[in-house]
């Protein structure tokens, strides 16, 4: 076999390197690229942000309380605020003293003594009482307090209910039958089921339906 010139054999050797050197060379960094697949991961997985509160698009609802002979006897105002909904209750014509009120499943106040409106609005199926260890169910509420001249002017503010659906674990005053604030004849102990010895339904404020 002929021997090639020198600087032919040095070409063919550096040309021969060069190859040999580009197939053994990885063509990826695997350790460079998996931070950056495992970081893109992680921003997915990540739980969303919940949506800012919209002030301006909230929902207020203003409602008439009746009693039973259909009087109308005071208003229920209804705003949404993050986390929950404010209910303001102002009324006359009520028995000086403590009262127990719940918001009821049904938009129906038609009867003389607010049965229409069914039970207590609990999906949860929690008992009742906002001092029971094992409630409080969905419509819980604190007492509110008529003066010596049977008038009440009370705000309260509930988280366990929304004036819209979707939002987990509130269930919507506004759904397909609406619902009911009912102010009871007595004092709520929010202990005793099923509705801590309030008594008999006196007032009603039917909400949508």
């Amino acid at each position: 076999m002929s021997r090639l010139p020198l600087s032919r054999s040095a070409l063919f050797f550096s040309s021969l390197c060069v190859a040999t050197l580009t197939a053994c060379a990885p063509t990826s960094t695997p350790s460079a690229a998996a931070p950056k697949a495992n970081a893109q991961q992680a921003s997915n997985d990540a739980p969303q942000a919940a949506p800012s509160f919209d002030s301006a698009n909230a929902i207020s609802l203003t409602l008439p309380i009746i009693q039973a002979d259909r009087t109308v006897i005071g208003q229920l105002i209804l705003k949404e605020a993050p986390g929950g909904v404010i209910a303001r209750v102002t009324a006359s014509e009520i028995p000086i003293g403590w009262h127990g009120m719940h918001f009821h499943v049904k938009a129906d106040c038609g009867d003389t003594a607010f049965k229409n409106s069914g039970g207590h609005i609990n999906p949860s199926g929690k008992e009742h009482g906002l001092r029971n260890p094992n409630g409080p169910d969905n419509a819980d509420l604190p007492n509110i307090y008529a003066d010596e001249e049977g008038f009440i002017d009370a705000e309260v503010f509930s988280t366990r209910i929304a004036l819209r659906g979707g939002i987990p674990g509130r269930p919507n005053l506004l759904d397909n039958d609406g619902s009911a604030l009912v102010i009871h004849a007595a004092e709520d102990d929010q202990v005793t089921q099923p509705i801590g010895g309030a008594g008999a339904r006196i007032a009603c404020a039917a909400i949508g339906g």
